[in-house]
């Protein structure tokens, strides 16, 4: 391994800590720093970030709109899993980060930078997940984290080094609380979030009503299916980005998606998050409600036992993995019949199936009804119950 940094690619984002590691690379190391900004729905906040770059130190700036391979490539798959972290987290933040370090690998390779750096923090998640996925993909690429290395470890430590750079970062005051923002959700912590007790402020939220101001008539929706990727809505297709995109534009409008949790962290602690997912919200929804006719029922019992395995491997940054691969290959499988149209109600932070459709149900009305039927002999579950029961039965003759 070359112990010379000869360029650097920088996972930038065009905030404080980036731009004053992208400063900060450019006089330590010496060398080139290519800026990569992934535009993954966080929308105005890409705006002049080329500028910001260069003026900044960066020799090049590569901006990419990643929308459409985020949502169809990460969200999607975790979706067709259902999956869900400690019965909470929609893993908004964890499915990007993946996305994020493939494409900051691949322009290393293609500029000739022998590194990579990003600006996660020692204590946090991502940290994790971008460097299991860089050396799962560049099992040979140098990594430069610099909260790990240098003496800046304060936010006004950080403010006073851009001032005394020129580095144009916002000099208003400071939120109580910082944020990560992508299609799939926005995500707060710190300051004061810190308390688990301290209610979030209400001017906190992005992208959802209160459910106390939300419209006082609900509002309904179909969702269609196809192998279980949503397809449409309301019968008009669009594309994974613009589905998504359009799921969180009625979700935040009727107050859904608001969570507040406390977690447990790969590294070790816990941590108190504050999360919007309004379109996650529905489409989690709509999904379990299209399997729920289309799925055998011990194929999704056995599915459904390795969600929590295959939601703390995201969380925990191994999407790369071999074990990864594995579980979503299983779980495609399990995809295949689950097309057909949902029906939702959406309701002032509540979202309701109320009715659901497939050409590939498994559903039988005539299996069903408590009516007259020709196709089920109630007296069969007399055996049923009574074989179930054996080992019930010689278990109690046994304690008599």
């Amino acid at each position: 391994m070359s112990e010379t940094i000869e360029k650097i690619v920088l996972a930038y984002s065009g905030g404080l800590d980036t731009s004053v590691i992208l400063k900060w690379l450019t006089e330590t190391y010496q060398c080139p720093v290519v800026a990569f900004a992934a535009d993954i729905g966080q929308g105005e906040e890409l705006d002049q970030i080329e500028e910001k770059a260069r003026e900044t130190g960066a020799e090049k700036v590569v901006i990419e709109d990643l929308s459409e391979a985020f949502v169809r490539d990460y969200v999607f798959p975790a979706f067709r899993a259902n999956a869900l972290y400690e019965g909470h987290y929609l893993l908004g933040t964890s499915l990007a980060r993946p996305l994020i370090a493939k494409r900051q690998v691949e322009i290393a390779q293609a500029e000739g930078c022998n590194a990579v750096s990003h600006g996660a923090t020692g204590k946090g998640n991502d940290q994790v997940r971008f460097e299991l996925s860089y050396l799962a993909l560049s099992p040979n690429i140098r990594i430069i984290a610099p909260w790990r290395e240098w003496d800046l470890n304060s936010r006004q430590a950080l403010m006073a080094y851009a001032d005394s750079r020129g580095i144009p970062v916002p000099t208003t005051p400071q939120k109580p609380y910082s944020t990560d923002r992508n299609l799939l959700h926005v995500s707060y912590e710190g300051g004061v979030l810190e308390d688990p007790w301290h209610r979030p402020p209400e001017e906190m939220f992005r992208l959802t009503k209160s459910p106390q101001d939300a419209p006082d008539r609900s509002e309904e929706i179909e969702m269609s299916f196809d192998q279980g990727n949503p397809v449409a809505i309301d019968s008009e297709r669009l594309s994974p980005a613009a589905l998504l995109g359009r799921l969180n534009d009625l979700g935040g409008r009727n107050g859904i998606g608001r969570v507040d949790l406390v977690e447990n962290r790969f590294v070790g602690m816990k941590s108190r998050g504050v999360y919007e997912t309004p379109g996650g919200t529905i489409l989690r929804a709509a999904h379990m409600a299209m399997e729920s006719i289309t799925m055998d029922r011990e194929v999704m019992h056995l599915r459904d036992a390795m969600i929590p395995k295959y939601a703390q491997l995201i969380y925990n940054g191994f999407w790369f993995s071999p074990e990864m691969r594995l579980l979503q290959t299983m779980i495609d499988e399990t995809q295949r019949t689950v097309s057909g149209t949902v029906r939702l109600m959406l309701y002032k932070g509540n979202c309701q199936v109320i009715g659901r459709k497939s050409d590939r149900s498994m559903y039988r009305d005539d299996f069903a009804t408590f009516e007259d039927d020709e196709v089920y002999r109630q007296k069969d579950a007399e055996g049923f119950i009574r074989l179930n029961a054996l080992r019930l039965r010689i278990q109690a003759l046994m304690a008599s």
